[in-house]
């Protein structure tokens, strides 16, 4: 059965344990790093992390981008909302369709 982690500060993600998700509270990004490589290798299906720490590892989550498991997934934490998840799913419609479909500037 495959498992569903979420990383970032103790407040924002604190509630996810109630549903039932790992929750990995990380502080530095060190941590999360680190925390990160650990859920791929425990062969997580779906990894949420707040876009707060998500934008200080990019160059690690970059590293599993293209793997079938874990999708990274960026969620807002309790500092609000960097863009950073509709960034990412800007880039993967462009990836796939090869053109700007959902946020064209007209």
């Amino acid at each position: 059965m495959y498992k569903i982690g979420v990383i970032g500060d103790k407040d924002s993600i604190l509630g996810f344990k109630a549903l039932g998700l790992s929750v990995f509270p990380v502080t530095q990004p060190s941590e999360a790093e680190k925390v990160l490589h650990e859920l791929v290798k425990e062969q997580y299906a779906v990894v949420y992390i707040t876009e707060q720490i998500a934008k200080d590892i990019v160059k690690t989550i970059d590293l599993y981008k293209d793997n079938r498991l874990p999708a990274i997934i960026p969620i807002p934490g309790n500092q609000g909302v960097l863009g950073i998840g509709m960034c990412g799913v800007k880039k993967s419609v462009e990836r796939a369709v090869g053109a700007d479909i959902l946020f064209r500037d007209e």
